[in-house]
């Protein structure tokens, strides 16, 4: 039986000149981080707080850092709302994948200038400051809606596995793409699990990383609630082609603290993975508000 488990917690924080520094009042999600040589890179979500009718659902900013926990933000967004209708009302949830020639492809949600659907899209360029081909990858169809969250894995015949969160029937769903390359075409195909009607992701679900090492089924650290929206972060195994699921974890392995204040939401919510030595590093968001990092070990 596999065991993950969650032996340390870490604050992440941003260095923003200061308490009255630009961003230092935001709020902040999704926290996408990957290595480069010795130094560690963000993207993450932000918005200001309060939120004003006319401001967009989310901005994309980077950062750089050199122990994966203090990051100093960059002097502008990396990805903003365009001029395109699909991302003129937001940009959120990325997700940097590298080509094979050393360029970055980063999926993100991009909503609409009505605010009232969010489309799969995608950015791609040699560096963070020279992004470009901002184009929709994914729209819902008839009946659905909201197609966000994405994560990407290679099988090992070399094809990519899109994961995303989309819409149905007043609740969030994983769906599943199927695409010879990063830049596709993309296939939708039988979502990979659902619910469970007795447990603590009975009713919603979202993508979350997935860690793919030698010998191990690829693992996905999904987000998972109840109808009232308690999000909290479980595991789910594959098979190595992603056809079948291997193993799921019982409980969730990380959950919200007791609140700062009464009005806070009840969410933990998994954003990205990196796997250093025998420990998987887990980057994730409370609150919708608060970045943190868990140190994780697999126990067989």
């Amino acid at each position: 039986m596999v065991a993950y488990v969650v032996e340390e917690l870490q604050d992440v924080t941003l260095d923003i000149a200061g308490p009255e520094g630009r961003l230092a009042h935001d709020d902040l999600m999704s926290p996408f981080v990957w290595t480069e040589g010795a130094d560690f890179r963000l993207l993450v979500r932000v918005l200001p707080n309060p939120l004003r009718a006319t401001d967009p659902t989310g901005i994309i900013w980077a950062g750089d850092s050199t122990d994966g926990l203090c990051f100093t933000m960059r002097d502008g967004p990396a990805i903003e709302p365009g001029s395109s209708p699909d991302d003129a009302g937001g940009c959120e949830d990325p997700t940097l994948v590298q080509s094979e020639d050393g360029g970055y492809v980063i999926f993100y949600t991009g909503v609409d200038a009505r605010r009232s659907q969010g489309a799969l899209m995608v950015a791609e360029g040699p560096s963070l400051a020279e992004l470009r081909m901002q184009r929709v990858l994914l729209k819902a169809p008839e009946g659905e809606g909201n197609i966000k969250e994405a994560t990407v894995a290679k099988a090992p015949d070399g094809t990519f596995r899109l994961f995303y969160e989309y819409a149905k029937d007043n609740a969030s769903r994983i769906g599943l793409a199927v695409g010879p390359s990063l830049q596709g075409p993309w296939t939708v195909v039988p979502d990979p699990f659902t619910v469970r009607a007795d447990s603590w992701d009975n009713w919603h679900l979202s993508t979350g990383p997935i860690v793919q090492r030698e010998g191990c089924d690829p693992v996905m650290f999904y987000n998972g609630a109840t109808v009232d929206a308690r999000w909290r972060i479980g595991w789910i195994s594959f098979s190595p082609d992603f056809t079948h699921i291997t193993g799921r974890g019982i409980e969730p392995i990380l959950l919200p603290p007791p609140a700062r204040s009464r009005d806070a939401t009840d969410i933990a919510f998994a954003a990205s993975c990196l796997v250093m030595g025998d420990a998987i590093w887990l980057y994730y968001s409370l609150e919708d508000k608060i970045l943190r990092r868990a140190r994780i070990r697999c126990y067989t």
